[in-house]
């Protein structure tokens, strides 16, 4: 029979039913399952703010890469340029190499590429590649000039090829190995033409280097960016071997290239207590890039996104004088891709 009286439980107690019946929960037993009850809510808000944060950490990160990937393709996508290979095949660099100022930028390009970046060019675009290599040895052939960067380029490039076709099934070439082959067997004999250069010795009965006070005959030494020219220069004959040993011609040497913090790290004294600038360029060279300075340079216009060389009449620069264009090193027109 139901009770319809005042309920025999207490007011202002708590009740717990159990198996044996209704239990009275002491104040204890209360905080106590308040305190679980809270702790339970407060991991579970907790666990919830983290995923939030994580997800939008990674819709951030996201978002970011996007944005990145985003300027990058409309910077070069726009014209065409989406890939290294793209711009290398449509830059027309088969002309450029005629022109003595870009000659040393395509050949320090080139180099760049034959290191790290060959894999990364398209079929086309390795072909091209060897075709602008193979002009740029004729043109070295029929000029007799600059034949050290060329075969320092060769030995570069067979380097990396030998690496390369060994891992022909890893896909990082593109084509068969039989036409690799091929092209290393033209490496070979591009260098061996080169190492049998003569140069011929002019016929003019004119004023000779050696005839100019010593004064002006180092002043036109110190135009000379590379400590190799020097030694070479100096094998000519006695007199310039003396002249190229002027410390101070060393010295602006070694300040051109590196920083003064560079040499402080590499100071080497003589037994006199004078500084060994020769020996100290030739350290600082193996352990530091040399400055690189070119004629003339690609430029990456940031109003209209195009490729184009310094000394070329570019529409924005005469129409906005206050267009931003950026000069590109070689590594740095390979870097305009790696992203």
């Amino acid at each position: 029979m139901p009770f319809l009286g005042q309920d025999w439980r207490s007011p202002g107690q708590s009740w717990v039913k159990t198996e044996e019946g209704w239990k009275k929960t002491t104040a204890e037993d209360t905080n106590n399952n308040v305190s679980l009850e809270s702790f339970c809510k407060t991991v579970e808000e907790e666990e919830c703010f983290n995923k939030e944060n994580l997800l939008l950490s990674l819709s951030y990160d996201m978002a970011a890469k996007k944005r990145k990937k985003d300027l990058m393709n409309n910077n070069t996508k726009r014209h065409g340029y989406c890939t290294l290979g793209e711009a290398f095949n449509r830059l027309d660099f088969c002309s450029a190499i005629k022109d003595t100022r870009r000659f040393n930028y395509i050949v320090r390009l080139l180099e760049l590429i034959a290191k790290s970046q060959l894999p990364s060019l398209s079929g086309v675009a390795q072909k091209n590649y060897m075709n602008i290599l193979e002009r740029v040895v004729q043109k070295v052939l029929d000029d007799q000039q600059n034949v050290r960067p060329i075969k320092e380029l060769l030995q570069t490039l067979y380097v990396s090829l030998c690496g390369l076709v060994q891992d022909m099934g890893k896909s990082v070439l593109v084509g068969n190995i039989n036409m690799w082959v091929h092209r290393m067997e033209n490496i070979l004999q591009w260098q061996q033409q080169l190492d049998n250069i003569q140069i011929n010795r002019p016929t003019s009965t004119g004023m000779k280097l050696t005839d100019l006070p010593a004064s002006l005959q180092l002043n036109i030494m110190q135009r000379l960016t590379d400590g190799r020219d020097l030694v070479s220069l100096g094998q000519v004959c006695p007199e310039l071997g003396t002249l190229t040993e002027d410390r101070l011609l060393w010295k602006k040497l070694c300040q051109y290239h590196f920083t003064d913090r560079q040499i402080r790290k590499r100071l080497m004294v003589s037994d006199k207590g004078h500084l060994e600038w020769k020996k100290m360029y030739f350290k600082l060279s193996r352990c530091y890039p040399l400055r690189e300075q070119y004629s003339d340079t690609l430029h990456f216009c940031t109003h209209c996104h195009i490729l184009f060389w310094k000394d070329t009449d570019h529409p924005c620069t005469a129409n906005n004088p206050e267009s931003c264009t950026v000069s590109l090193s070689p590594q740095d027109f390979i870097n305009l891709f790696n992203f």
